[in-house]
């Protein structure tokens, strides 16, 4: 994790398993510092607090059981098809327990929306469309638990790792945080490994900053602006699932 995330300041590991990071030059002993929800990684003077969030895990065990079932379809599909769907129809909570464990990723979606009164999903891309929606909406509440941590506004999030290819993910986490999302490099674990190693025997010099520049300059990223022309909508999704 501490690698992954060797570029960034605020940002996301995100694949099977989200982890949301902020990194601080501080120890929060507090309430608010219960943000950590896992270990607190202590790195070059700086303290960065974790946050695990369930990721695209719940969308491919779907899609496992989908192709168990006979319904062949991908990931890459399921997230093209998503962006036809209708957003914010419907929202669950994506780090609900019922998510832990394998099996029924859809029948469990479809329990929390009946207990909840939304429109139940019925084809695979509402499903996907469900569960794209709700990650944007766990990294909107991680940013803003982030923000109220370290008592400073936030201009950028950044997302590393194998979520960098859902587009319409990283798009949906611009709209909801209300942030400008930079989402890249895609193999952000082996690339900070590499960089953290390359430093070690002196073949590159410096900090983070220093390593930060390194991946800037040696790999491309996407920047994705926030469209606020559906904040309320992200508002009142939000208040379904957090009452």
């Amino acid at each position: 994790m501490a690698t992954a995330l060797a570029a960034v300041d605020l940002g996301a590991s995100s694949g099977c398993v989200i982890v949301g990071s902020f990194e601080g030059g501080w120890v929060a002993i507090t309430e608010t510092g219960r943000f950590a929800n896992g270990p607190v990684s202590v790195q070059e003077r700086t303290v960065r607090f974790l946050k695990n969030i369930m990721g695209l895990w719940i969308l491919n065990e779907c899609v496992r059981a989908w192709k168990d079932g006979g319904v062949e379809t991908s990931v890459a599909q399921l997230v093209s098809e998503a962006a036809d769907v209708p957003m914010l129809r419907t929202v669950v909570d994506v780090n609900d327990p019922v998510f832990l464990h394998p099996g029924d990723m859809a029948g469990r979606i479809t329990d929390l929306a009946q207990e909840s009164g939304q429109p139940l999903p019925l084809t695979p891309a509402e499903y996907a469309r469900c569960i794209l929606d709700s990650l944007a909406l766990a990294y909107r509440r991680a940013v803003r638990e982030g923000t109220q941590l370290a008592d400073h506004p936030v201009e950028v999030v950044h997302i590393v790792g194998g979520g960098v290819r859902a587009k319409l993910l990283c798009q949906l986490t611009a709209d909801a945080t209300g942030l400008p999302v930079i989402a890249g490099p895609e193999e952000g674990s082996a690339l900070g490994s590499l960089l953290v190693q390359a430093r070690t025997v002196g073949a590159i010099h410096g900090g983070l900053p220093a390593l930060r520049q390194v991946v800037r300059a040696s790999y491309p990223t996407v920047r994705y602006e926030p469209d606020a022309a559906h904040r309320t909508t992200w508002d009142a999704a939000e208040k379904r699932i957090l009452g």
